[in-house]
């Protein structure tokens, strides 16, 4: 299995934003022009670009984060880069938009949380490399739309019926550490992915390059960075190289 980086772009309003555990009034600032930002990672070697539309996730005004899009899409595949792009993929219509635009992969959160009949239906037409699930969680319990309700229902078991629907590539963020550069949940991102067998792609918080090794020892399939990158923590060369085992 190849160990990827994904640098994620969360896209607020049409501007490049972070937010701190997942909360929109704790919101950092970082690039008012998202192809601008894109360009800056791929010219650093990026390979995968995770782009999030939050306002879709959270149901509000989205159009000009479906704007940026394309133009992300496009200077990716100029790069030889790819793009990996979630937040509202509620419906079949929003996932065949994200792919007409140019996106490689889709990933479905609350949909893979509580819609079994779309994640088969989008798996039957687009494959397992296209569709991923992303799954969020407080304590091990997922949270959907937005990660503004909580559910009882634990990560492992929504990952072991993902398993189950013939979902193949799974995100998992752990909320509480999202945005924060406190480290990840390498134990909780690991047990799925060993419980699962899919390839599971670690998120919230990772922010060392001793994570990242520790993630590709573990068997996951890679590691989404944001604020660490952001804020000049970690420099992408050196993540690329800790991927390929450097």
């Amino acid at each position: 299995m190849e160990f990827e980086i994904y640098v994620a772009i969360d896209l607020r309003a049409g501007k490049v934003v972070r937010l701190r555990t997942g909360d929109p009034a704790q919101q950092t600032l970082y690039f008012t022009h998202p192809r601008r930002a894109a360009l800056g990672w791929l010219e650093q070697g990026a390979r995968w670009l995770h782009v999030i539309n939050l306002d879709a996730a959270f149901g509000g005004d989205d159009a000009a984060n479906r704007v940026a899009l394309p133009k992300i899409a496009s200077v990716a595949r100029d790069c030889g880069a790819k793009v990996q792009y979630g937040g509202g993929m509620r419906t079949l219509e929003a996932i065949a938009w994200a792919l007409d635009q140019g996106a490689a992969r889709v990933v479905l959160g609350t949909a893979a949380a509580q819609n079994p009949g779309l994640v088969q239906e989008a798996l039957a037409r687009w494959g397992k490399e296209q569709i991923a699930a992303g799954l969020d969680a407080r304590g091990g319990k997922l949270s959907v739309r937005g990660w503004t309700e909580d559910t009882p229902l634990s990560a492992l078991d929504a990952a072991r019926s993902l398993a189950g629907l013939g979902v193949r590539r799974l995100i998992y963020t752990d909320i509480a550490r999202d945005g924060t550069g406190l480290g990840g949940n390498l134990a909780a991102t690991a047990e799925l992915a060993r419980a699962t067998q899919m390839a599971v792609i670690a998120s919230g918080g990772y922010s060392s390059l001793a994570e990242i090794r520790a993630a590709r020892a573990a068997g996951l399939a890679g590691v989404v960075l944001g604020r660490a990158l952001y804020d000049g923590r970690l420099a992408l060369r050196d993540c690329l190289a800790a991927a390929e085992g450097g």
